[in-house]
């Protein structure tokens, strides 16, 4: 058994240099590493409750995530989970004016094409997980209560509603929270992923789990620390400066 977890989190799987791609031939590389590393993927929820019961996590796991809902989740990454027996949970921004019919695509963010729901509703029956990233992608700490509650409440029915199967996870946009936004998640999910780099630990608080972005990690070079076991102090020193720039532009901490 482990006393810790990795949660991978991708956006868009392309070979563009933006920040939120992935290399559709490096995510490959990267899952058949871990399927022959012997690694196994559990859900958002399970992990929860291993963190509740004190438990220690089953030896070699490991949970994907993807934010957003870029359609190359469907296209790029679905394919190569399906081959390697894996599965993920994808946090999706629904906008507020999906229909209970969930027909078209999400509404597009950075100019970038979204899931349709018929991509969703098949990734659903494949045993994809899908969770909340709002309504609007907006930084909630900006928000007032009416307007966080009503970004997260909302993103949830309509998933919901569409799906028709109860949605328990939830990712911070930009991965910012704070008590306030915490509180009002804890009324609608069972768990939030938050934008601090490191692994999960039994020490990690179920409405801020910490999550490894894989955007440091998408070169063949990088991708080989991702198997070390200096792993844990890679990820706290390159979290060091990761949480100034956001101290330093916005404020906040991740």
């Amino acid at each position: 058994m482990a006393n810790s977890l990795p949660i991978l989190t991708f956006h868009d799987i392309d070979d563009s240099t933006s920040a939120i791609s992935f290399p559709p031939d490096v995510f490959r590389r990267t899952m058949r590493r871990f399927a022959k590393e012997g690694y196994r993927t559990i859900s958002l929820l399970r992990l929860v409750e291993y963190l509740s019961g004190g438990k220690p996590f089953p030896d070699r796991s490991l949970a994907i995530t993807f934010d957003d809902g870029y359609e190359s989740i469907y296209t790029e990454a679905f394919p190569i989970l399906n081959k390697y027996g894996m599965t993920a949970t994808v946090f999706l921004v629904t906008g507020d004016r999906a229909g209970k019919k969930g027909s078209g695509r999400l509404p597009t963010l950075s100019g970038r094409k979204m899931l349709s729901w018929k991509n969703i509703r098949e990734l659903q029956s494949a045993g994809i997980e899908l969770g909340s990233h709002t309504l609007t992608h907006t930084d909630l700490t900006g928000l007032p209560a009416d307007l966080i509650e009503r970004e997260l409440r909302d993103s949830k029915k309509i998933i919901e509603n569409i799906l028709e199967k109860e949605v328990f996870a939830l990712a911070y946009p930009y991965g910012y929270h704070k008590k306030t936004i915490r509180e009002i998640a804890k009324k609608y999910y069972s768990l939030a992923c938050s934008g601090r780099l490191g692994l999960t630990t039994h020490s990690s608080a179920p409405f801020a789990l910490e999550r490894i972005e894989m955007y440091y990690f998408r070169t063949p070079k990088m991708l080989q620390l991702l198997f070390s076991k200096q792993l844990p102090y890679i990820l706290r020193l390159k979290n060091i400066p990761r949480q100034m720039r956001s101290f330093l532009r916005r404020g906040r901490l991740l």
